[in-house]
């Protein structure tokens, strides 16, 4: 009795067939659901910036475009009287110098911070903590009077200013790739007569390649995505970049859904651009980092 109600083998395995099928449908409907929730704002967007104001008013919102009569007005506003080709100079130039500083400024600081031994090491490393748990508006009143008194406000380099500095992310994944250099390294080029900053220049900062490359891609993306600082910091129309530019289809002037759809979807092209051509590199620069031998 005992034995006939007991699962053959053949059974068990058929289950576990079963139950892993389960387990990948459920996946599979997940991550279409996410997809869905995510890829249908932007088709109507996308939809948007190719029709009319009474279309936008008339139609389904996800009834695509016609093919025949291609509704390309409002890409020409935006080019022409939206100036969004100055808002992308701006941007880039931001992101150029930005990066460049914050690169050379994070692996510096990461590198005193595992090479050398000093008082307070540990509070100031608690201070870069505390920096990430507290917002950055609770500090704005001192950052402005900051940047107003250097005389850095309302130009292109205040924003660089602050874009500049380090973040506990970047101390974190440099860490782990200083961490991986033998100081034996460090050791051998100081008998040959090398000073800290020669090692620093000639032989830590290459091997952070890796790491380097993926903190400014994120970081790119980052200030390229920004809307609050320079807003508040470059208020000049002169200095928008593409985040307040796009500000600037909102408002009254150009107070339409298909300028805006329009301009959307041109400022969203270059950073999807960015994270498709450089996906690979961010994951295998952050994996790289974490991973300790």
């Amino acid at each position: 009795m005992q034995t006939s109600l007991l699962i053959k083998p053949e059974h068990r395995k058929g289950f576990k067939t079963l139950q892993l099928k389960l387990d990948q449908c459920l996946i599979y409907m997940i991550m279409i659901g996410v997809m869905v929730i995510v890829f249908l704002p932007m088709l109507v967007v996308v939809f948007a910036s190719f029709k009319t104001a009474p279309q936008i008013g008339n139609d389904f919102p996800l009834k695509a475009p016609s093919l025949v009569n291609v509704y390309l007005e409002n890409y020409k506003i935006v080019f022409t009287e939206g100036k969004i080709l100055l808002g992308f100079k701006n941007s880039f130039f931001l992101v150029a110098i930005s990066v460049l500083v914050n690169s050379i400024v994070g692996t510096m600081t990461t590198y005193c911070l595992s090479r050398f031994d000093f008082k307070f090491k540990k509070v100031l490393i608690a201070l870069f903590a505390l920096g990430m748990v507290i917002p950055g508006q609770i500090c704005e009143i001192a950052r402005f009077s900051i940047i107003s008194g250097i005389g850095a406000y309302n130009t292109i380099w205040a924003p660089i200013i602050i874009y500049a500095a380090t973040d506990l992310m970047q101390l974190y994944i440099y860490m782990q790739f200083i961490d991986k250099i033998p100081v034996s390294v460090d050791e051998s080029a100081m008998i040959d007569g090398a000073s800290y900053f020669q090692i620093f220049y000639k032989i830590i900062f290459p091997l952070l390649k890796p790491a380097t490359a993926t903190l400014a891609i994120i970081k790119a993306v980052e200030v390229m995505n920004d809307m609050y600082i320079p807003y508040l910091y470059m208020p000049s129309s002169k200095l928008r970049t593409v985040t307040t530019t796009l500000m600037a289809f909102s408002s009254s002037q150009f107070g339409a859904w298909e300028y805006l759809s329009a301009a959307i979807v041109v400022v969203m092209i270059p950073t999807i651009l960015i994270y498709i051509i450089f996906q690979k590199y961010i994951f295998a620069g952050i994996v790289a980092g974490a991973v300790k031998e």
